[in-house]
C-alpha cells in the first residue's frame, strides 16, 4: 500500500526527516520517493515547507538535513539524560575491556546508536552514533525486543515478519531465551566479522505505565577473533554495565 494514503498531516513532514536522518547521506528525489512511499507532488510540498524552515538543505538536486536539524541534534547530546546517565559506566566498560561500547535505542522499528566510546585499538568494531539498521538483527535489536513490553514487541514483529509465520516463530522462540539468560549475543549478524553482547537498561517505570520495556541497550563490540574464548566475561561486564546504568536512572 502507498504510505501517502494512510500518512497524514505532519506526519509526512516527519516521514521525510525520518527518511533524511535515517539514509546517512544526502538523497536524491527518487532516493525520498521510495523511502517515504509518497507521491512526488506530495514529496514536493513537504520538502519545500522542510526547506523554507531550515530542517534540509538542498545542493545539486540532492537534500540532506539542514541546520536547524543539527541544532537539534545538538540540544540532544547536551540535554539527553540517558547518555549522560550512561556515560561514565561506557568508558568504564570500554577501558576495563579495550573494546567499543555502544548506547543504543529501538525508534520506529529501527536500531540507532545514541552513544558510542571507540575500542584504543587499531582493529575496532564500531557502529557509528547516529546509525539506524532495521530492528530485527544483531545483538541490539534482539536485547531491545527480548526486553520489549509484550504488546508493543508483538506489534513490532507483526510488522517486521508480515508473511513470514516461521522466521516469526524462530526469532520469538530466541527473544525468550535471551530474555531468561538476560543479554543477547550475535556474531556476524550485522557486520562479518563482528562480535556483539547487549544487555538492557531500564528506566523507573512512571505511573500507570507499568514496566514499559528496556529504555535502551548497552552493546560491547568486538572483532569475532578477539572475542573467541572470552564471550561469557565480557557478557558479564555488559551485564554488570547495564544493570549500574540501570539503577543510576531508576534514581534520579
Amino acid at each position: 500500500m502507498n504510505k501517502d494514503s494512510s500518512v497524514i498531516g505532519a506526519e509526512r513532514l516527519l516521514l521525510v526527516l525520518s527518511a533524511l536522518a535515517s539514509h546517512g547521506k544526502a538523497m536524491s528525489v527518487k532516493d525520498m520517493l521510495g523511502a517515504t512511499g509518497l507521491a512526488q507532488s506530495t514529496l514536493y510540498r513537504q520538502v519545500a515547507l522542510l526547506k523554507r524552515w531550515g530542517f534540509v538543505s538542498e545542493d545539486s538536486g540532492y537534500y540532506a538535513p539542514g541546520p536547524i536539524s543539527l541544532q537539534l541534534a545538538l540540544g540532544f547530546d547536551v540535554n539527553s539524560m540517558l547518555v549522560e546517565a550512561s556515560r561514565d559506566s561506557m568508558l568504564q566498560l570500554s577501558r576495563a575491556t579495550q573494546e567499543s561500547v555502544g548506547l543504543i535505542v529501538a525508534v520506529n522499528d529501527q536500531v540507532i546508536c545514541l552513544e558510542m566510546i571507540e575500542s584504543t585499538h587499531s582493529l575496532r568494531c564500531s557502529f557509528e552514533k547516529g546509525r539506524a539498521v532495521p530492528l530485527r538483527a544483531g545483538a541490539s535489536a534482539k536485547s531491545l525486543l527480548a526486553f520489549m513490553a509484550d504488546k508493543t514487541r508483538a506489534e513490532t514483529l507483526d510488522r517486521q515478519f508480515a508473511g513470514d509465520p516461521i522466521a516469526r516463530a524462530a526469532l520469538e522462540a530466541e527473544l525468550d531465551a535471551i530474555r531468561a539468560r538476560g543479554y543477547a549475543v550475535s556474531d556476524s549478524e550485522i557486520d562479518i566479522g563482528v562480535w556483539g553482547v547487549s544487555a538492557p537498561v531500564f528506566r523507573r517505570p512512571t505511573r500507570g505505565s507499568g514496566s514499559g520495556g528496556a529504555a535502551a541497550s548497552i552493546t560491547l563490540m568486538a572483532p569475532s577473533s578477539r572475542a573467541a574464548g572470552r564471550g561469557q566475561q565480557l557478557a558479564d561486564w555488559t551485564v554488570r554495565t547495564a544493570n549500574a546504568i540501570s539503577t543510576q536512572l531508576q534514581s534520579s
